[in-house]
């Protein structure tokens, strides 16, 4: 597992530091900057670390053709779209940008976004946003991953779509740019995503073999998934949210509104505490449980001169007798003097 570490707006990511959360705007907005705006808010009462934008136009990811080509036809719940109407519906206003940065910075969430081509780069380094987020169809944009990672900020990659020859590239262009702070999120690129194709087990080993901070990027409707991530080592949980379902939208069908999204953040919580750290010394509780341990007693009345058998003596509990390992040591020497059943059986009890 990576020890990798980095730093976004002074919050630890990785390194042991409690997971860090993200709340994905997306196209939650339903067009209204008020929606926009409230969702910030609902995300930090909901318990989140950050909130996450996109930074695009329909006009900066896509071209406006009815070719075949540019229909949507994955078995998702976009197909028979254009690319073009379907960003178009889903972008967030550039002009909004601002506001929602300064609420964000109010409230205190860390807000930063995953740009798309080189102008919203510039407008995302004019509200001098402090990390960079390469979102899963990107991966393959080498250009957009050299031109962010060259800011010197950290930069992290969703890898939805990748091959191992993706990610080793992505990543070397980070590194060849002179940025070491990056994280990949293991993420699956369906919406919403089946609980059976999350593969888990990859957040270790994107963190093994390319030592780097790693979680994950979660499209599937619950809760499970995010809260299973930290258990296998993430450092980071992005996950889509919206103000209320009623508002619809692209992405309203895998998102997650606030009451739920505040039960991911407890189980996420419940789950970082309960792995604890590596100690084999006992708590103060757990060592007056040993108390009610397994030790050797004597199980009937016996006199002195008698012989020590496993009948007369056992392991039962409490545990305030002698250790159960001398049992079969002890078997066939004889008592030093008389005993009543259940007395505590000691060395003085034994006879030279």
């Amino acid at each position: 597992m990576s020890n990798r570490q980095f730093n976004i707006a002074g919050r630890q990511i990785g390194g042991g530091a409690p997971c860090f959360i993200i709340a994905e705007l997306s196209a939650n907005h339903a067009g209204q900057k008020d929606v926009a705006l409230e969702t910030v808010r609902a995300a930090k009462r909901a318990g989140a670390d950050a909130i996450k934008l996109q930074t695009y136009r329909a006009d900066t990811i896509t071209l406006d053709t009815d070719s075949k080509d540019f229909v949507i036809k994955q078995g998702t719940v976009w197909d028979g779209r254009k690319l073009f109407d379907l960003y178009e519906e889903a972008f967030l206003p550039w002009e909004w940008h601002k506001d929602i940065f300064e609420l964000a910075e109010k409230e205190g969430l860390i807000c930063f976004s995953s740009p798309f081509d080189p102008t919203a780069v510039d407008l995302l380094e004019s509200l001098d946003a402090p990390a960079y987020k390469i979102a899963s169809f990107e991966i393959t944009d080498i250009p957009l991953i050299r031109l962010t990672a060259s800011k010197g900020k950290p930069i992290i990659i969703s890898t939805g779509i990748a091959n191992k020859d993706d990610i080793d590239l992505a990543v070397a262009t980070c590194l060849e740019a002179g940025n070491h702070d990056i994280a990949l999120l293991k993420c699956t690129s369906s919406y919403p995503a089946p609980v059976h194709e999350a593969n888990l087990n990859m957040i270790r080993e994107l963190a093994e073999r390319y030592n780097v901070v790693t979680g994950l990027s979660d499209h599937t409707t619950g809760t499970v998934v995010p809260t299973v991530s930290v258990a296998l080592g993430g450092s980071i949980i992005e996950k889509h949210f919206i103000l209320d379902k009623s508002l619809g939208g692209p992405d309203a069908g895998f998102s997650l509104d606030p009451a739920e999204f505040a039960d991911m953040v407890d189980q996420v919580r419940a789950a970082e505490s309960s792995l604890g750290v590596v100690n084999y010394d006992l708590t103060e509780k757990a060592t007056r449980s040993r108390e009610f341990s397994r030790s050797l007693y004597v199980a009937e009345e016996v006199k002195a001169g008698d012989k020590i058998t496993k009948t007369n003596v056992r392991s039962v509990r409490p545990g305030f007798g002698m250790h159960p390992k001398h049992l079969e040591e002890i078997v066939g020497k004889t008592f030093s003097q008389d005993c009543e059943k259940g007395t505590r059986m000691d060395w003085p009890l034994i006879a030279e």
